[in-house]
């Protein structure tokens, strides 16, 4: 028995980019433990197994998505990207653009605390959503499915710098510390599909643009845009 909409199940499938042979296995992904603990009642497996199979299969697609486009790169540059890419922050803000939490099946006080906004709750359903395409389609669809995902994060990754600093939080630290007002962000472009977004974000000093910085999240955009900042001040960590 299906006890989510098929229509939902249809909708999230175009944002997926990917239809499902075996639907159930999309539901399951699409149900957090909370609601089966309030509805012991009815028989719905949650997507905790999922999660875990999905964090296994993203470390091997992802990876193998890193191998094959840095072939210069050694271990260590190799594995601060992949822990970059498969990270709960990068996982939840691709939850968040497949808009996941409109979605999910979860109990009542999960959703009246604010579940469906969770970087770590999208984060697990995301991994969760992934283990269900490759436990559907194999591997094929897994990767077509990442390289879509995560093919503009890859492409953006510049190999002179791979300390993935916190640039927003040194420029706020930076700003402080010489008296200066704190910076604000805002989004003055935004371009693409919703599993393919693209920001253009301008950060802005007491009212008046600084610097500008582009991404496939809103969250990249102003880092690069903190990291602009950082640069023309002279204070870019090394």
């Amino acid at each position: 028995m299906s006890f989510v909409p098929a229509e939902a199940v249809s909708d999230f499938e175009l944002r997926l980019g990917y239809s499902f042979r075996q639907r159930e296995l999309l539901e399951r992904a699409l149900t957090h433990k909370s609601f089966s603990n309030e509805n012991r009642d009815v028989r719905a497996p949650n997507n905790e197994r999922l999660e875990f199979l999905g964090d296994a299969v993203l470390g091997f697609v992802v990876g193998e998505m890193i191998y094959r486009s840095f072939p210069t790169l050694q271990e260590g540059a190799l594995s601060k990207i992949k822990a970059h890419l498969v990270s709960s922050n990068m996982l939840g803000a691709k939850g968040r653009g497949l808009e996941i939490g409109r979605y999910l099946r979860m109990g009542a006080g999960e959703a009246r605390s604010g579940g469906a906004e969770k970087v770590s709750l999208l984060a697990d359903a995301f991994e969760a959503v992934v283990a269900a395409i490759y436990l559907d389609g194999g591997v094929p669809a897994t990767e077509a499915f990442c390289r879509r995902v995560f093919g503009p994060e890859v492409d953006g990754i510049n190999i002179g710098d791979l300390s993935f600093h916190d640039y927003k939080t040194t420029l706020q630290e930076t700003a402080q510390g010489l008296g200066l007002p704190l910076p604000e962000y805002r989004v003055i472009e935004e371009s693409g599909p919703d599993h393919e977004k693209a920001f253009l974000v301008e950060l802005l000093w007491d009212g008046d643009s600084f610097s500008q910085g582009s991404g496939p999240s809103k969250r990249e955009a102003q880092r690069k845009a903190a990291k602009e900042a950082l640069k023309k001040l002279g204070r870019l960590p090394a």
